[in-house]
């Protein structure tokens, strides 16, 4: 790995509490390395306000200006076309005309996968751009579930390309030497599926992977593999399940709390345990999720960021960055594509 001075785009209106929280994980992400130069894009009066209110300094000459925000509400595709001076906009463009590396956001998440696509280009050898969610296993370990959400109807070919590029982010970012891959579907056994999975089973059983097999949805938290692959339908059905699950477990203790005084007690000890015990999978400490298949790096991030969370999906894109993946998944595009 080379440590480079990273140029990363951060789009300081995106998400719920922007642009203080943005400005402010802005700056410490570059308090904290001096090898990161931020780029700040949005309404520069606003921007500066923050700066002055929280008696920050950052340099000016790295504030763009942007008058539009795309913001929640606006169509992905539509919003791009006809917001062109927004932060999301011209952020990717100077991706795209390589003066900076990386573009990360907590905005309008299907915007900035539009505009990743559409403005930043797809690498060659890539259909359809993915991004993953990682989830906690029994095992300790992490499992990474591409699509969850970049696009739905996916073909088998699709498929085959999540599992390369997954695979290559969890050698290079999750250090996991030889991730394993398995095929979401209905049954571990090859003659359970779909006419998607059963195409996509013969693909990844000839790719350069470490293919597994067909997993099942309960494999994805006891750690069966490293990475399950799926169409953005499913991926993203899954995703919002496995969201929830934190949300119901607190409804249920505090339901049980309210029975009684000694359940109060117990549910005070459950509490505190289970934030101890589920500490890993909170956002803010992995930030966001990086978009695979675009041609440079995109990271999105949850719209309630903090600013804990903005500064760890900085520091992501600078991992991504000194790793050089881009030129890695080009590599393995490029011997994937020879070998066909």
């Amino acid at each position: 790995m080379k440590d480079c001075k990273c140029r990363i785009v951060v789009d300081a209106m995106g998400g719920d509490y922007a642009p203080l929280n943005v400005v402010l994980g802005a700056v410490a992400a570059v308090e904290e390395n001096a090898d990161i130069d931020v780029i700040l894009i949005g309404q520069k009066d606003e921007i500066m306000k923050v700066l002055k209110e929280n008696n920050k300094s950052f340099k000016e000459e790295n504030i763009v200006n942007a008058s539009e925000i795309i913001d929640m509400k606006d169509t992905p595709t539509s919003a791009i076309k006809e917001k062109r001076d927004s932060s999301i906009s011209i952020g990717t463009k100077l991706v795209r005309e390589g003066k900076a590396e990386a573009f990360v956001s907590a905005g309008n998440s299907g915007a900035v996968m539009a505009a990743a696509t559409l403005i930043m280009g797809r690498l060659k050898g890539v259909s359809r751009p993915t991004i993953g969610a990682t989830m906690p296993t029994e095992k300790g370990s992490v499992c990474t579930v591409y699509d969850v959400g970049a696009s739905v109807d996916s073909k088998p070919n699709h498929l085959m390309e999540y599992a390369l590029l997954g695979s290559i982010y969890s050698k290079e970012m999750l250090n996991i030497s030889n991730p394993t891959v398995g095929l979401l579907s209905v049954g571990e056994e090859d003659s359970k599926g779909n006419e998607l999975t059963f195409a996509t089973s013969k693909l990844l059983k000839e790719a350069p992977i470490n293919f597994y097999g067909n997993v099942e949805g309960r494999d994805i938290m006891k750690g069966t593999t490293d990475i399950v692959v799926c169409d953005g339908f499913v991926g993203n059905i899954v995703l919002k399940l496995a969201e929830s699950f934190l949300g119901f477990l607190k409804t249920k203790i505090r339901n049980y709390a309210d029975k009684g005084i000694l359940n109060k007690l117990k549910a005070l000890i459950v509490k505190y345990t289970l934030k101890d015990a589920l500490s890993d999978i909170d956002y803010q400490s992995y930030g966001g999720v990086p978009l695979l298949g675009v041609n440079g790096i995109c990271i999105i991030g949850h719209g309630s960021s903090s600013v804990l969370a903005i500064k760890n999906m900085i520091f992501k894109a600078k991992e991504m960055c000194d790793k050089e993946l881009i030129h890695k998944f080009n590599q393995a595009l490029e011997e994937y594509g020879k070998s066909k």
